[in-house]
């Protein structure tokens, strides 16, 4: 019996959301991934040749399946929203509970979710071709097409819709509901051709029930495992396009420590240590000090040690993500520590990527901080490479001065003299110094101008500095043998040294 064309196009439809829903099931394994392990290249990477090498499998093994195909194609619906709709879930479960687990869960989820998605395709295209009188040329076209159109959708909408307003557990949670959703519909519409349809209508019902309880109850269960994986109370959290954004509170006490996707940010007890040390340094050097343009920092509390000095009259801060600079000036805690920083009719907020912004500078700067995250993946190490640096010495001024945050020399000791060699590479001459964070342990900064300069001759710190005076700062340019300058090549876009640099002093 051939298919109608409502029939048909159901199935059509049905390829479109398999497509969408394999994606998305994709990308959000391997953002847990990046999450909890750190290192989206490999995670990434990882995960997409995996999904990939299953895929191939799953269609390989379809050949076996000769008959009862519109049965065996809601059996695997049915399937994938099981195993997809709670991959999230089981994966910040293992992690919480049994670390060293996590892995092998991953890679089983990879591949038994991927398997799925590769036999769904070939059945679909199989079923088209056979009972609606289509050559089977046609019918691969069609399935092919709806297939990668699929992805392309999943793919957009993960980034820009699914994960912002749902996170990484309920989006699972969704899209297995959908996933369900498809079985439901073609189990209704080809209910006379299916074999005991009422049972298969009654368990993908009840399957698709449990979901939606799940994504009811979706926030309790993302505060559940996520406060597992940290040590103080959680008392805000928020997803953005760009991040995670995470601020806890310590038991007992009012200290509160900001992360962003799991990696500590500052600690309220120790921050001024960091925050007085990359900016005070930089802005004592005697010269002007009007413009100041700050890179990351979308937390304001660099703003609010530049604020100290009254010669500054106009900041442009740049930070790529919108969320955090509003959690950071709205949230009482971080608005407290800030001290209102962010809203300052003195501050301009920019939000877009550093490296464009630098890039597209007229105006000169009296002074740069660049408070950037470690280099701890691709995206970042552009922001550390020769080509950064010398937009950045284009952007300042003629006697400007630049601080940089530059990880730890201790930690990351070939990270770090790596930066001082990429900048010097750009023409700049650098002046190392560090300090001693509890939270972070020893961190290391650079000082650069344009010109050779020294420290010898600083005007006065503002007063009522915690940390920072001026012996601090001149035993702060001394670095024990252990943490002592070491040979690099500097780090460029063409050759990252740098990431992975710091990806190897990191597994030290």
């Amino acid at each position: 019996m051939g298919l109608t064309s409502r029939q048909t196009s159901v199935l059509l439809v049905s390829i479109l959301v398999v497509a969408l829903c394999g994606i998305v099931y994709e990308l959000i394994i391997a953002a847990i991934g990046s999450y909890l392990l750190g290192n989206s290249v490999i995670q990434f990477s990882l995960t997409i040749g995996l999904f990939m090498f299953a895929m191939g499998a799953g269609s390989y093994l379809s050949r076996h399946i000769t008959r009862d195909l519109l049965l065996n194609f809601i059996r695997v619906e049915i399937a994938i929203s099981l195993v997809g709709g709670i991959c999230s879930l089981l994966l910040f479960l293992t992690f919480s509970y049994y670390r060293p687990l996590y892995q092998p869960v991953m890679y089983c989820l990879i591949l038994v979710i991927g398997s799925l998605v590769g036999i769904e395709i070939p059945l679909l295209t199989r079923i088209l071709s056979d009972q609606s009188r289509r050559e089977f040329k046609d019918a691969l076209a069609e399935v092919f097409s709806l297939d990668y159109l699929g992805a392309l959708i999943g793919s957009i909408a993960f980034p820009l819709l699914i994960l912002p307003n749902l996170g990484l557990v309920r989006s699972s949670f969704v899209i297995g509901l959908l996933n369900i959703l498809i079985a439901i519909i073609n189990v209704a519409l080809f209910r006379e051709m299916l074999p005991r349809a009422r049972q298969l209508l009654t368990g993908s019902i009840g399957i698709g029930v449990g979901l939606i309880v799940f994504c009811f109850f979706g926030t309790r269960l993302t505060t559940f495992v996520e406060q597992r994986l940290y040590a103080d109370t959680i008392i805000f959290r928020e997803q953005s396009p760009y991040q995670r954004i995470v601020l806890s509170q310590a038991y007992g006490t009012k200290e509160h420590r900001l992360y962003i996707d799991g990696h500590l940010q500052f600690a309220e007890k120790d921050e001024y240590r960091y925050h007085e040390s990359i900016v005070h340094p930089v802005m004592a050097i005697p010269g002007e000090k009007k413009r100041i343009l700050i890179l990351g920092g979308g937390d304001g509390l660099v703003a609010r040690e530049v604020f100290r000095w009254p010669q500054v009259e106009h900041v442009d801060l740049v930070d790529i993500d919108p969320t955090i600079t509003k959690v950071c000036d709205e949230l009482a805690p971080i608005r407290k520590l800030n001290e209102g920083a962010l809203s300052n009719p003195k501050i301009s907020l920019h939000h877009t990527d550093a490296f464009s912004f630098v890039r597209d500078v007229t105006t000169p700067y009296h002074r740069i901080i660049i408070d950037l995250p470690d280099p701890h993946n691709e995206a970042l190490n552009k922001l550390y490479s020769r080509e950064f640096y010398r937009m950045v010495k284009h952007a300042l001024g003629d006697d400007g001065y630049l601080a940089c945050q530059s990880a730890s020399p201790f930690q990351t000791r070939d990270a770090y003299w790596c930066i001082a060699a990429s900048m010097q590479s750009a023409g700049l001459e650098t002046i190392p110094y560090h300090c001693a964070i509890p939270s972070f342990g020893i961190w290391g900064f650079h000082l650069a101008g344009k010109h050779d300069f020294t420290l010898d001759n600083i005007e006065p710190f503002p007063k009522n500095l915690r940390y920072l005076n001026p012996d601090v700062l001149r035993s702060s340019q001394v670095f024990s043998d252990d943490i002592a300058q070491v040979e690099t090549e500097p780090n460029t876009i063409g050759s990252p040294h740098l990431y992975h640099l710091y990806l190897r002093n990191s597994r030290q």
